[in-house]
This record gives C-alpha cells, structure tokens and sequence, in this order.
C-alpha cells in the first residue's frame, strides 16, 4: 500500500519493518534514493539500500517509530520522527539503537510519498 501522505511513510515503514516485508520496505523508497546505515555513511539506490535494511531485519529487532514534526512545501516534505530498534546481532549481543529521523519525502506523479532521503540519524 502506498503512502497518502507524507506522514503514511513511517506508518508503513514501521508495519513493513515488523513485517520483515524487504518489498514492502522497497516500495516506499524512489529508485535513486539515500539511505544512511549509520552516522557518516550513505547508500543510493534500491539494491544498496536493500543490502542495508537487510542487515537491521537480521536483527530480529522490535521496531518503534514516533511520528512527529512534518514540514510540507509543495511536493517535498521533511518527516522528523523519534524511533527505537530492540534486538540481537547475529553474534547473540543485544542491539539498542534510538534516534530521530530526517527523512525527505516528495509526491510523485501518481500523487503516492516515497522517501527520497532516509536520514535515521538526522538529530
């Protein structure tokens, strides 16, 4: 299902998350989007951010998002939302991992959001 609103992004990224759903999670992304796996590094394109979500659904991990401050101009919009990631690394340590996002969404022309920019390290 895509996302009516720039809000419906992290809704459906949180159910697709839970899910495990790597197409669902796909679907929300344009095709040349960035992704930054962890602070200082950044991925483009559905087959790298794939490899990338990939390892976090590897994590078994309960995943939690808290829509918050949505900023609209036009076709693009900035989702600012608080998020949690409990699990454990395939090597048995337990991962607690919190942030917020900086997420850049922009109307397509079909009218559906995609993330254009998926900061989850954006404060």
């Amino acid at each position: 299902m895509p996302a009516r609103t720039p809000q419906e992004i992290h809704q459906l990224f949180t159910q697709a998350f839970a899910a495990k759903d790597t197409e669902g999670l796909m679907a929300l992304y344009e095709p040349d989007a960035a992704f930054t796996p962890q602070p200082g590094q950044v991925v483009t394109g559905h087959a790298a951010i794939r490899e990338a979500l990939g390892g976090f659904l590897a994590l078994n991990a309960e995943f939690e998002m808290q829509t918050g401050t949505v900023v609209e101009a036009g076709d693009i919009a900035l989702l600012l939302s608080k998020w949690t990631l409990k699990g454990t690394d395939p090597g048995g340590a337990t991962v607690d991992l919190t942030g917020q996002t900086a997420d850049v969404v922009r109307r397509q022309a079909d009218g559906y959001w995609l993330l254009v920019i998926d900061n989850p390290y954006g404060s």
